[in-house]
């Protein structure tokens, strides 16, 4: 499928006349972007964070590791990294449950993350936090002036694997939508602000089917935005998994090549080469019908999802290994994607990753992450499995919040 690139800045509700996608395609034709200094952090401060009283760290290499027993801290300082960029961070928690507890009862509302880092136009400084439970959210600051989550992702890129994200493809397609969405968001920040009009939209035609609010104008009108964005949606999807693959299959790596597509009646759509019109059309007729048969679904974005496909089969049936090692070459394969295309390479989170890898998927692990021009955070509980990049990398020990080198 081959869809043509879009100004994202003039991509609003309506304006999609064709299959295009919001972020630039790749051309072959295009310069190579200019490859700023190594992004990293440099210097991570936190107060009243997780289970951190204070927290001070300082490091200018390549390779940072974390090492320490189950429950000493170590998600929740890759957390606090992961709050420098724009959303919830790597386990999605809401804001006013990051502070500090000092007992089983006694959790603050107040947390600060502060760093000092060499972002992709040079030195920055970022700060973020929540003073007062009842802020409608977390405060950021860049270079001491007010910020927004936008211009965190201007300033720095991020990405992270958990071990939460292990059963990704066992998960609910919503799950695999919000991953495949995090990653687009990357190239196309304005993809945040369509999937927000969308799921805007969907509750509020859901709530008046419900309510049987009889006004079909207004449910004409509710339905024609989510078939416009629906389908401007779906396009970034297709993209950005086809350019994953494309660089996957490109890459020399014991990790899997990726192979997959996007599923739902509106990606077969894109896929089969329609113009973007007709498939909208398709929607709003599906949809009035529908609503005259007395039901509420209707096809869109809600209905997507990805599969990927490994030894012939989905990845689903893949083994627990398989399936890490397939979930590695998505984030490495968007990160390097990030690094060639937008010059822009991501710090890398990986959180207890390693110790899931044989020791032949370990090394070509820290090799793949050595090649690139960001730094990259370990953790583990187990030293060992650093040992391949103890010369190199920075090593800190936490034990109950309490961080030494």
């Amino acid at each position: 499928m081959k869809l043509e690139a879009f100004d994202n800045q003039n991509l609003r509700s309506g304006d999609v006349a064709n299959n295009v996608v919001s972020y630039p395609a790749s051309t072959g034709a295009s310069k190579k972007p200019e490859i700023a200094p190594m992004v990293r952090i440099q210097s991570l401060r936190l107060t009243g964070f997780r289970n951190y009283a204070q927290l001070q760290l300082t490091t200018d290499a390549k390779s940072v590791m974390l090492t320490g027993v189950n429950g000493a801290g170590k998600t929740n300082l890759l957390e606090a990294l992961s709050l420098l960029a724009p959303g919830r961070g790597l386990r999605r928690a809401p804001r006013n449950e990051l502070g500090y507890r000092s007992n089983a009862s006694n959790l603050s509302a107040n947390w600060t993350v502060f760093a000092e880092l060499t972002g992709h136009d040079g030195p920055a400084v970022i700060g973020t936090g929540l003073a007062d439970a009842n802020e409608k959210g977390r405060s950021i600051r860049i270079n001491h002036a007010p910020a927004t989550q936008g211009d965190l992702l201007d300033c720095v890129s991020l990405s992270w694997l958990t071990p939460q994200m292990d059963g990704l493809f066992l998960a609910s397609p919503s799950q695999r939508r919000r991953f495949l969405d995090r990653l687009a968001i990357t190239f196309d920040p304005a993809h945040n602000g369509r999937l927000l009009r969308y799921e805007k939209a969907w509750r509020e035609r859901n709530h008046m089917l419900q309510e049987q609010i009889a006004d079909e104008s207004w449910l004409q009108a509710i339905e024609q935005l989510l078939a416009e964005t629906g389908v401007a949606l779906m396009a970034t999807r297709a993209q950005m998994l086809a350019d994953i693959c494309q660089i996957s299959q490109n890459q020399d790596s014991q990790f899997p090549a990726i192979s997959g597509y996007m599923t739902g009646q509106v990606a077969e759509g894109l896929e089969a080469g329609k113009p973007a019109i007709d498939i909208e059309d398709q929607i709003l007729s599906q949809a009035k019908q529908n609503r005259g048969r007395g039901e509420s679904a209707m096809p869109g974005a809600h209905d997507a999802d990805f599969t990927l496909n490994y030894k012939g089969r989905s990845a689903h049936l893949a083994s627990t290994g398989e399936q890490k090692a397939l979930l590695i070459s998505m984030v490495l394969a968007h990160a390097k994607l990030q690094h060639t295309r937008l010059g822009r390479p991501p710090i890398l989170l990986l959180d207890d990753v390693v110790a899931h890898l044989d020791e032949g998927r370990r090394e070509e692990l820290f090799g793949l992450c050595q090649q690139m021009a960001a730094q990259t955070w370990y953790s583990g509980a187990d030293a060992t499995a650093f040992d391949n990049i103890k010369g190199i990398a920075a090593h800190f020990w936490i034990e109950n919040g309490q961080l030494r080198s």
